[in-house]
């Protein structure tokens, strides 16, 4: 499926529908296929339309089975342009393709305003296709609000804790914008201590942040309480979108607020100085992401089987028919 994909991907300029990301970027989809995550391979799917190219990276799994080639960093997996301005007809004529090569097809997580597009392309190409809600995602549309109106906005609750803890002077913050190991160093001490699991890979988190680091968009916040660093946030920023990626604080310095502390100075820097105008908080449905956005959608796993492969039939009757009789029962 992928021939020569890589150096074509590689040798274009590659856009998304809408609002760009770090997830659209052919950096991206190497770094995850350098530390492991292509399962049995590349397997990418190219359409074309006159001067448009589609893409969309994949990565083979069973026997005639591919999926979106993500893991859990990821906010979102969705095709991918170049060229001229025809990406319905590309995209149909590269899930057309597909049909030729695979049984199967998964793709996860696939942003609301995508669902629709590719649902929509795929059954025209032949596919049966299964869309179902899968997760959430939580961002904030500043539409024409200042940092000052947006902050206005958000539950007294928070308001009152960041004035008071700020008032106290305990903790310190910093905001960096460029990649520095001592800082990174201090990022994986304070997870060590935190609350969460174990990190996923370590490793290509700290190769995207140094990516993210020459391409001008990384954005870390530390907070230090007594010189010792306590909390630590990794973001991007890009095409007037800001991504929140990690967060983690100690725990048993919780009572002093680093962490919200933090994520408020990170909120007004990509606001004020960066001129965000949306904030991306990703994948998850964690009940403190509500107190700082606005928006709410659901994130879709789209399953789509290929009718000309006997392959297909089996996964796709359980798909379809599962869901109905439990209706009925």
């Amino acid at each position: 499926m992928q021939g020569n994909g890589e150096h074509h991907a590689n040798d274009r300029v590659w856009r998304a529908e809408g609002f760009a990301s770090p997830f659209d970027q052919p950096a991206w989809f190497d770094l995850l296929t350098a530390h492991g995550f292509a399962g049995e391979g590349r397997a990418d799917a190219y359409g074309e339309a006159e001067d448009t190219s589609a893409w969309l990276p994949l990565k083979a799994e069973k026997a005639g089975q591919v999926t979106g080639l993500t893991n859990w960093y990821s906010f979102s997996i969705r095709p991918l342009f170049s060229g001229g301005d025809r990406q319905d007809a590309a995209l149909d004529d590269l899930f057309h393709r597909l049909r030729t090569q695979a049984a199967r097809l998964s793709l996860y997580p696939v942003p609301d305003a995508e669902r629709e597009i590719l649902a929509a392309a795929l059954r025209a190409a032949g596919w049966w296709v299964d869309a179902l809600p899968k997760g959430d995602r939580h961002w904030l549309d500043l539409g024409g609000m200042s940092h000052d109106e947006w902050w206005q906005s958000r539950p007294g609750a928070l308001r009152s804790t960041v004035k008071r803890k700020a008032k106290k002077g305990v903790v310190d913050l910093e905001i960096i914008t460029r990649f520095d190991p001592a800082h990174w160093a201090a990022y994986e001490t304070i997870y060590a201590a935190s609350w969460k699991p174990e990190e996923g890979d370590p490793a290509l988190l700290r190769a995207f942040a140094e990516q993210e680091s020459t391409r001008g968009s990384f954005r870390m916040g530390l907070a230090r309480i007594a010189g010792e660093a306590v909390a630590a946030q990794y973001w991007t920023v890009e095409d007037g979108t800001a991504f929140i990626h990690k967060l983690a604080h100690v725990e048993d310095k919780v009572k002093a607020s680093p962490g919200t502390l933090l994520s408020a100075a990170l909120f007004r820097h990509v606001i004020e100085v960066d001129g965000v105008r949306r904030v991306d908080f990703g994948t998850g449905n964690d009940a403190y992401k509500r107190d700082w956005m606005n928006r709410h959608e659901p994130l879709w796993h789209i399953e789509a089987f290929n009718p000309a492969r006997i392959a297909a039939w089996s996964p796709a009757l359980k798909a379809f028919v599962r869901p109905a009789l439990r209706k009925i029962s």
